[in-house]
């Protein structure tokens, strides 16, 4: 049943961004309302359930598994070529895109990109820019994705680089984020934002501490350790015994 309700909180977030998207005829939207209503009604579910958001949007894992079966299915590896009306298309909808991005219309903005991808998927900047919009919505593992599809599709291209680190950081690894920031600097050295996030993200992984470091700042840990090493001291001019088995015991345990 938990997966059930996972796959109905799918959908229903799938039908709120085509509601958000502007795109819709009032009748559709009416129509898409009252399955929301029936679908959260059925399944206990609402969109305040974040709990049992997945990873990925609907729309992604359709276009993943669509993609699989059309690589599948070619007899050959050449790539299809967008028409000239598709690429026109693409155009228009990132342009769609972004203004829903300045409009702080987030989910819209996702479901442009996404659209604009369907049509030109060779195109890097709608990669990056859906990244930035997931980024938005707090979905940093759909932006290192894009990212990463975006570099994919053009190596030189600075901004992905930068959207990647930020979505890293935002993910806590600064240590990653800093090779990406780097990168992005090599490509675009004059860009102040990559220096400014560069320097925040090499400071955060300073001050982050190590497995080995929480574990000796472990209050304690340190009481064990002192201890022991005072009863080490007090053994030597004795029987030069060791630590006793309790003493070991508890500092696993700790």
């Amino acid at each position: 049943m938990a997966d059930q309700k996972r796959l109905a909180y799918s959908i229903i977030q799938f039908l709120h961004t085509q509601l958000q998207s502007g795109t819709m005829s009032p009748d559709a939207q009416e129509s898409l309302e009252v399955a929301i209503q029936c679908l959260e009604t059925a399944f206990g579910v609402s969109m305040e359930d974040q709990g049992l958001a997945v990873s990925q949007t609907l729309p992604e894992i359709f276009e993943a598994v669509a993609g699989k079966e059309l690589e599948h299915s070619r007899t050959n590896s050449e790539p299809i070529t967008p028409s000239e009306d598709d690429v026109a298309e693409a155009e228009r909808l990132k342009t769609e895109g972004n203004d829903q991005m300045k409009a702080e219309n987030f989910e819209a903005a996702v479901s442009f990109y996404g659209k604009a991808i369907e049509l030109n998927p060779a195109n890097a900047v709608y990669f990056c820019n859906r990244a930035a919009a997931y980024s938005k919505l707090g979905n940093y593992a759909g932006a290192v994705r894009d990212c990463e599809r975006a570099i994919g599709i053009d190596p030189n291209y600075s901004k992905a680089y930068g959207r990647m680190g930020l979505a890293l950081s935002s993910l806590n690894k600064h240590t990653e984020a800093v090779v990406y920031y780097k990168k992005a600097l090599e490509l675009d050295p004059d860009n102040e934002t990559y220096k400014s996030n560069l320097k925040i993200a090499e400071q955060k992984m300073k001050e982050t501490p190590s497995p080995a470091s929480n574990l000796m700042n472990n209050p304690q840990v340190q009481q064990l350790m002192s201890g022991m090493i005072s009863g080490g001291h007090n053994a030597m001019g004795a029987a030069g015994s060791s630590p006793s088995t309790n003493d070991l015991a508890s500092l696993i345990q700790a």
